[in-house]
């Protein structure tokens, strides 16, 4: 199990994360006032993104699939 918590992200994938999380939480809370559920998504993805660029571990890579950055 502590192979799969390793960290996998080199300074691109980080940064990649981080931005992707900033911008899904500042969209999930726009988005909130109109359909609840719809920003609770987003919010909720924007933090495990921003989660993974400060873990430096990306869950589609711990699983084995192959991302770009």
């Amino acid at each position: 199990m502590s192979q799969f918590f390793r960290p996998n992200l080199k300074r691109q994938g980080r940064i990649a994360r981080g931005v992707i999380g900033t911008l899904c939480l500042i969209g999930g809370i726009i988005t909130v006032d109109f359909v609840l559920w719809l920003g609770l998504i987003f919010v909720v993805a924007g933090l495990f993104a921003i989660y993974e660029a400060l873990a430096g571990w990306c869950l589609a890579r711990a699983c084995g699939l192959k991302t770009k950055i």
